[in-house]
């Protein structure tokens, strides 16, 4: 039987930088499918298409740009906030308070954001479900990122400035491989946490790409794991 992994040595970072969708919460939730789900109608009723050829649509613009949403605004001049709005009012009964979770994130030091290319709100309403909100600084949303969406370097590039955090110092948790070139380059620690497979470009027990130092499989655990500075008590949101 082979060996439990050694626990990451975190004892550096100061500020620990986390995805939203399918990296707080599991994927099995199906939360980002209800999510994917409604891109597709939402391209559908828009520009009029099959539900064949708006996935097509959906998930060209997402490899092309980085997400969907920056493709319809760059290629087709949308509007984001209907977009935003439209596809992220989804069913959260599948999420329920998680506080294994809660004391992870409690027992980090230093500052904690949420950073993703959905929309503020959304990440609210999620974090708010798993009891999880008030641990965090700050969300940094696709709009704070005036729509630069991850993997691009220039969405990080601003994020670090906008918050002040120092790269050498900081982690970045994401469920998608790609999400963590720029972070890398930019000399953070970076953590893929496991993730859906139609959206994560690593299948499980994969070897890790060269840009990826950790891998989670359950982000609570490895976080409880990790050898970190020293215990911390959490300040108040002040989103």
């Amino acid at each position: 039987m082979a060996a439990a992994p050694a626990p990451a040595d975190l004892e550096h970072v100061e500020t620990w930088i986390f995805d939203l969708d399918n990296t707080l919460y599991a994927a099995s939730t199906g939360l980002f499918s209800q999510i994917d789900r409604r891109m597709t109608e939402f391209i559908a009723k828009k520009y009029r298409l099959d539900t064949e050829s708006a996935g097509r649509m959906r998930h060209a613009y997402y490899l092309s740009h980085g997400t969907t949403l920056s493709g319809l605004m760059e290629a087709e001049g949308l509007e984001p906030h209907e977009f935003l709005a439209y596809v992220h009012d989804i069913d959260l009964s599948p999420l329920v308070p998680r506080p294994d979770l809660a004391a992870a994130l409690t027992r980090l030091p230093g500052r904690r954001f949420v950073y993703t290319n959905g929309s503020h709100a959304h990440a609210e309403r999620v974090m708010d479900k798993l009891g999880v909100l008030s641990l965090f600084e700050a969300i940094h949303d696709i709009a704070a990122a005036r729509y630069c969406p991850k993997p691009q370097r220039a969405a990080y590039e601003a994020l670090l400035a906008e918050h002040a955090i120092a790269p050498e110092s900081a982690a970045m948790f994401e469920d998608m491989p790609r999400n963590l070139e720029a972070p890398h380059a930019l000399g953070m620690t970076t953590v893929l946490v496991r993730g859906h497979a139609k959206w994560a470009d690593l299948s499980e027990g994969a070897r890790k790409p060269g840009h990826v130092h950790h891998f989670a499989p359950d982000l609570a655990q490895f976080l409880h794991q990790a050898r970190v500075r020293k215990p911390n008590t959490p300040t108040a949101a002040t989103q």
